[in-house]
């Protein structure tokens, strides 16, 4: 195998450290927390506790100033470990970004240090039951009313964190007329009156993902809660598409890990499990399959790695992450069908790990933008259009 040149020593101590972690705080009681639909809040003041919340952010705002390739190690080890319910990454390295990249800078000294220490969750509310990939096609208004403040009305649908977030940061119309450019980000806080969490939402994988529905009945969102700002008013959309390209190569970092993860528990199981009195790794379906499937996720870490020192050096592009997201996630779902099939019926048993993995992968070529949005933003990059 090539050898990963993209972390330094550090890098890979950190890695101990995390799986130390995880070891202690998470394993034991994922299986609990599948089955009751969300992680305890424990999880995440124990994570803020050892400062793995919220590392890239500088230390002024709590933060530990290191680079996202730490941010990278964690997202890999709990894909290895397959404990989806941990949200840890859209919280760190999703929302805080946007706060800090966009925030002012009373916002950032208020929100930033919270979601570090883990006193707040973060979640963004993006999609909606009739708007999910077409983000210009958002309904929620918050409207500039007399006093300066805006008044925020709509539904959001399928947000993670949803049910333990303090801090939502919500995409609205705050000029409808204006169709994308009239689109802002609000800073909402849970306690804020007309802001409801609704129910927690059962779904076919990320059984401890707390996703959920969240509605906004005439919320009251001062001006000093706009992201960025009166400046940064109608200028949401930009800020979206700016932040996307890494968050759409967190999806693909989380689909190789996941991916080669899969394939060591069942070259594990293969050669354990025996039919017809031989173990199941010495059929060559067994071996050329596992072959194939580890030359494919090697190719894949290979580009992930290349385009995760590309964002060390802010110079990843929309479309080489839409390949990335699109090309690792589709991956993911062929490596865990294999892998199944190589499991037998005990791969359609939710106690091995394999099976939860095959419900967890589903979704990763729908969020963050479905694979076919993702050859369509491809395509444009090569010239062609549609129109």
């Amino acid at each position: 195998m090539i050898e990963r040149s993209l972390f330094s020593p550090a890098h890979e101590s950190f890695r101990d450290s995390f799986r130390r972690f995880m070891d202690k705080e998470i394993a034991p009681f994922h299986a609990q927390w599948e089955d009751q639909g969300y992680v305890d809040r424990a999880v995440w003041d124990k994570a803020g506790d050892n400062g793995f919340l919220c590392m890239t952010m500088p230390e002024a705002y709590g933060g530990s100033g290191a680079d996202k390739l730490y941010s990278v190690v964690q997202m890999e080890e709990l894909a290895r470990g397959g404990f989806s319910g941990i949200g840890y990454g859209l919280h760190s390295e999703i929302v805080a970004p946007y706060i800090l990249h966009y925030g002012t800078e009373a916002q950032k000294r208020k929100y930033l240090p919270q979601l570090a220490s883990g006193q707040m969750v973060g979640a963004i509310a993006m999609s909606e039951p009739a708007a999910g990939s077409d983000l210009q096609g958002i309904k929620t208004t918050a409207i500039r009313q007399p006093d300066g403040n805006y008044l925020l009305n709509g539904s959001k649908t399928f947000i993670t964190n949803g049910w333990h977030a303090d801090l939502v940061l919500v995409v609205a119309k705050t000029d409808p007329a204006a169709g994308a450019k009239g689109t802002s980000l609000l800073l909402v806080e849970r306690e804020m009156p007309g802001f409801a969490v609704g129910k927690r939402l059962k779904k076919l994988g990320l059984k401890a993902q707390d996703t959920s529905e969240l509605f906004f009945n005439d919320v009251t969102v001062p001006l000093d809660n706009l992201l960025g700002g009166e400046v940064h008013e109608n200028r949401g959309f930009i800020c979206l598409m700016e932040q996307l390209p890494w968050e759409r190569l967190q999806i693909a970092i989380t689909a190789v890990a996941s991916a080669q993860a899969a394939i060591d528990w069942t070259l594990a199981y293969v050669k354990e499990r025996k039919v017809f009195g031989q173990p199941v790794a010495s059929y060559q379906n067994t071996r050329y399959t596992l072959a194939e499937l580890q030359t494919e996720v090697q190719v894949g870490r290979v580009f992930v790695d290349r385009c995760c020192e590309l964002v060390t050096q802010d110079k990843l592009d929309t479309a080489t992450a839409s390949m990335a997201k699109y090309w690792c996630s589709d991956l993911q779902c062929k490596v865990m069908d294999e892998c199944v099939q190589l499991f037998g019926g005990y791969g359609y048993m939710w106690e091995y790990p394999i099976t939860r993995a095959y419900a967890d992968a589903r979704v990763q070529r729908i969020y963050g933008g479905t694979n076919e949005i993702m050859k369509e933003v491809i395509s444009r990059a090569m010239g062609l259009d549609a129109r």
